[in-house]
């Protein structure tokens, strides 16, 4: 039947095939095969990659329908991703499911649907994510509220969510290890509003609330599990931890100022409480190597840095990721104001060979691209250009991190982004290694003389201004 199947695949329409794999018969008790499939329109290249535990499993070549599919014969039940870069999401196989997708990658998330056996479990946590993603665009003001009427908030749009999910699980009828998962995108969201809200409020009214929060303000915190395993890598999980640690040191630090001065001993506690708080070993290395990931981003100065990684290096027992950031660490040290950058070789639209620091004419900001991220693309071009309206002594200079020259020229083409350079670097992953590009939306601001103001900054910062001082 396998063999007719995949003859029928590539002619079949979506719903077609899914109403194939849909009547499926029953597999023996035994039987872990399970199957994953799909469609990419606009495609930004030619795989998807499923995962698990930021782990690659298989990589799964688009065809000239931009369609895949791949039968495994043995898949163990639980919760995947799969990548189609730069964009990801989740993905949950039962035993014996057989998955397919459609996505839009202009659309990413949006236009995402499954179907097939296991599509109900999918489409229900694509619908979370996308509750909860709307859910933190329109709540950027609660902060500034006082607990009661951000208290009212937060819980009026939890009532609308849980009751969404009760609904849901009783229509299709989970088991308990889909749950938590389900569990974790209803409630963690939820209580990182809880965590953020004492440190953004203060931050953003002055006003200090925590006298004011109920005495069982935090009583949440006894129940969750923190040495899940199931959840360690699960992006809910990760961003309440993340808020929680944040909470847990910040909470007496009232300006940005005294957050920089006290960098190193905020750093070094967010590592020992989570020493302290957890205890799977898996859990705590992939927090305390998330921890010292950022810290490197903050904090370039190397006194702090030793102090830091000797810390560090003391509670992590996941050697596999220490030369990593000790090689992220070494190239930092490159990176920190008044020093230049490490010298890299560009090209322009011409294809002529560009010296960087011609090309300095006054205070810089530099900021990064990929043809696979359309969204960030255009908004950080129109950042740039409405950047230098307000601000016309500053140049803007955009580096493409795409290996293809062609692709970004062709790009271009498309576009009229006007007082921005546009270059091309010539050894892509030097360029990556060297000015440590360990995510798209870095952005950095070289002083006229070439020199690095702030080599770890974002166009789309609020108080971007803030830096040009």
């Amino acid at each position: 039947m396998f063999a007719y199947f995949k003859n029928l695949l590539l002619p079949l329409t979506a719903v077609s095939i899914c109403s194939l794999i849909s009547c499926q018969k029953e597999f023996k008790e035994d039987n872990f095969t399970a199957y994953f499939g799909g469609e990419i329109v606009n495609p930004n290249n030619r795989y998807v990659l499923l995962m698990k535990d930021n782990e690659v499993i298989d990589s799964l070549l688009l065809d000239e329908k931009n369609r895949f599919f791949k039968k495994f014969d043995s898949l163990a039940p639980g919760m995947y991703t799969f990548r189609h870069e730069p964009e990801y999401q989740y993905i949950y196989f039962d035993k014996n499911d057989s998955v397919m997708l459609r996505l839009n990658t202009k659309e990413f998330d949006n236009s995402l649907v499954f179907c097939g056996r296991g599509d109900l479990k999918n489409n229900f946590l694509i619908e979370m994510f996308l509750k909860n993603e709307a859910d933190k665009d329109a709540s950027f003001a609660i902060y500034d509220k006082d607990y009661k009427r951000f208290s009212k908030s937060i819980d009026s749009s939890y009532k609308v969510k849980k009751s969404f999910y009760l609904r849901r699980k009783t229509e299709i009828g989970w088991d308990e290890k889909f749950d938590q998962y389900a569990k974790a995108y209803l409630d963690l969201s939820h209580l990182a509003k809880k965590e953020i809200y004492p440190i953004a409020h203060k931050r953003r009214t002055g006003e200090d609330v925590c006298e004011k929060l109920p005495k069982d303000y935090y009583s949440y915190r006894k129940n969750i599990d923190f040495n899940n395993e199931e959840l360690s890598t699960f992006v809910p999980f990760v961003r309440y931890l993340n808020a929680m640690l944040n909470n847990y040191v910040y909470k007496d630090c009232s300006t940005e100022n005294q957050y920089e001065k006290q960098a190193l001993e905020y750093n070094v506690k967010k590592l020992n409480i989570a020493d302290t708080l957890i205890e799977n070993k898996k859990i705590k290395n992939a927090v305390l190597n998330n921890i010292a990931f950022m810290y490197l981003l903050e904090d370039q100065n190397m006194s702090n840095n030793k102090k830091f990684f000797d810390r560090y290096f003391q509670l992590s027992t996941d050697k596999s990721k220490h030369n990593e950031i000790k090689k992220i660490s070494d190239a930092v040290q490159f990176l920190t104001p008044g020093k230049e950058l490490p010298k890299q070789e560009f090209i322009n639209v011409f294809g002529e060979k560009i010296d960087f620091n011609h090309m300095i004419k006054g205070p810089t900001v530099v900021f990064f691209w990929t043809v696979s991220a359309k969204s960030h693309l255009e908004g950080a071009h129109k950042k740039a250009m409405e950047l230098k309206e307000k601000h016309p002594e500053l140049n803007f200079i955009a580096i493409n991190i795409d290996e293809s020259k062609e692709v970004w020229t062709n790009t271009l083409t498309n576009y009229d982004f006007q007082n921005i350079v546009e270059l091309h670097a010539s050894d892509i992953q030097k360029l990556k290694d060297e000015w440590v590009i360990t995510k798209i939306h870095r952005t950095m601001l070289l002083n006229p003389d070439g020199t690095i103001k702030n080599a770890f900054i974002s166009l789309f910062e609020p108080d971007f201004g803030s830096y040009l001082k």
